[in-house]
């Protein structure tokens, strides 16, 4: 049975859907005003493998995951405003650009995206909810916000206690707020920004308010999990819970999880340290799937630690994967794995999403086929045909081996395929002539393009190493 460490007790719990023909998670996505970086490709490939694992126990039918898009903020104004455009041409952008990053990670598509701007119907209607029944107040500068002492359970997620945050308040008290730990549900419109009509004037909401706002009104006032990156958790998972359950007076979600910190070489990732990476940046120097599987090494929870070494570890590790898949077979194949390897995929996908300890059973599997390669064929078969099966479920191993071992990034600039293959033509000639000299030479210049030779009885093979 699927156990999940839910944040909102601590604990791991077995997962118990409230309708048990609806599975429904909400996961807050990007603020878009630039490109992904690889702390979004981790919550990007966290939560796909969630996604999928959901479908596989309870039917793809039955779960609808939604993702949100904030396309309204102080960083998208700003960033709009730094180039000369209107904020939606920007935010069109960097959606495309978004998808095309998710589609190149083998991240499969939400069933729901909604937009805070266009859901600034359900907004209003949240933040007057929570005004009449006093959760909320407007200011007399045209801002609405959120009191945070009418809300008895604030800090039930982050384990923060109100009385000790604000002994710790350290930033200037905003005058027209009643309490310094009160957040913004409704900024009023200043010039020349972009703003929507409200009871309150003109204007547009704050961060939290929209994903409380688009969850419920996708996946209802109750529904299963809630995720996104640990850094979410306080203020602005604490703040969700504030404000949903006051409008709606029923508990918000069962279930809360967060996704580790991405680390650049043990140190934290930012722009000021200049160890900040784009997914793009990193594709350029390695295959898409290998970063799904780089990402995949470390449990979800866990600080994942981004460098070279790591991701040169995943490609290796992701090519002996196919290495054991290819020449095989699979049409049509029945899939069957033996020595109770599905049992144990699951058991490690049951406890937690453990993927490090998944991939750990395909690996025993890929041994388990190139042994039995030459003995038992059909064996050999059966395993491989149940390998790539399960490894659907972490989004990996589903091209064609070949294609993988000899593309991947680089091969547009490197030796091309039909270059190699007279290479190694030259040098199967040199050594049946006995021309030792030439044939180390041939290999040699092969190694250096980063070419892989891998001689054996049915000829020469090769892969970009």
């Amino acid at each position: 049975m699927l156990q999940i460490h839910n944040n909102l007790s601590n604990q791991l719990e077995p997962f118990t859907p409230i309708d048990p023909q609806r599975v429904r998670i909400y996961v807050c996505g990007m603020t878009v005003y630039d490109y992904c970086h690889i702390g979004h490709a981790r919550v990007l490939v966290v939560f796909d493998v969630v996604y999928r694992y959901l479908c596989k126990i309870y039917g793809e039918q039955q779960v609808t995951y939604v993702r949100n898009v904030t396309d309204i903020d102080d960083k998208i104004i700003q960033r709009a405003n730094e180039n000369g455009e209107d904020f939606s041409n920007l935010t069109s952008r960097f959606v495309e650009a978004m998808h095309e990053d998710a589609d190149a990670l083998g991240v499969l598509r939400p069933n729901e995206e909604p937009h805070a701007t266009t859901h600034m119907d359900q907004i209003v209607e949240m933040i007057a909810k929570l005004v009449e029944k006093g959760y909320a107040y407007p200011a007399a500068n045209g801002d609405v916000y959120y009191d945070v002492s009418k809300f008895e359970g604030y800090g039930k997620l982050s384990g923060k206690n109100p009385e000790d945050l604000r002994a710790g308040e350290r930033v200037a008290v905003d005058t027209a707020k009643d309490d310094p730990l009160d957040f913004v549900l409704w900024k009023a419109a200043k010039p020349g920004e972009p703003s929507w009509e409200s009871p309150w004037g003109n204007g547009r909401p704050g961060w939290h308010i929209e994903c409380s706002a688009m969850s419920t009104h996708c996946l209802g006032n109750h529904f299963d999990i809630h995720g996104g990156g640990l850094d979410l958790q306080f203020p602005h998972h604490e703040n969700e819970i504030a404000q949903s359950e006051a409008a709606t007076g029923c508990q918000f979600v069962n279930v809360w999880m967060h996704n580790g910190f991405v680390r650049v070489d043990d140190e934290k990732m930012s722009k000021s340290l200049g160890n900040f990476f784009t997914i793009r940046e990193v594709m350029k120097q390695y295959d898409p799937e290998v970063i799904r599987y780089f990402i995949l090494t470390s449990h979800y929870r866990s600080p994942l630690n981004y460098s070279d070494k790591h991701l040169d570890n995943a490609k290796a590790a992701l090519s002996t994967l196919y290495t054991a898949l290819k020449g095989v077979a699979l049409e049509g194949v029945e899939a069957a794995a033996g020595e109770g390897y599905t049992e144990r995929f699951y058991a490690a996908l049951d406890d937690d999403f453990a993927t490090s300890e998944a991939l750990a059973v395909l690996f025993e599997m890929a041994k388990e086929v190139n042994r039995l390669r030459d003995s038992d064929g059909v064996q050999a078969v059966e395993i491989a045909a149940q390998l790539k099966q399960l490894a659907q479920l972490l989004g990996i191993l589903q091209r064609d081996p070949v294609a993988y071992l000899q593309g991947g990034v680089g091969s547009e600039e490197g030796l091309s395929n039909e270059q190699i293959e007279t290479l190694i033509e030259a040098r199967l000639t040199a050594r049946s002539n006995k021309e030792w000299a030439e044939s180390d030479r041939i290999r040699d210049e092969l190694q250096a393009a980063g070419i892989v030779l891998e001689d054996g009885a049915g000829g020469t093979t090769w892969r970009r190493g």
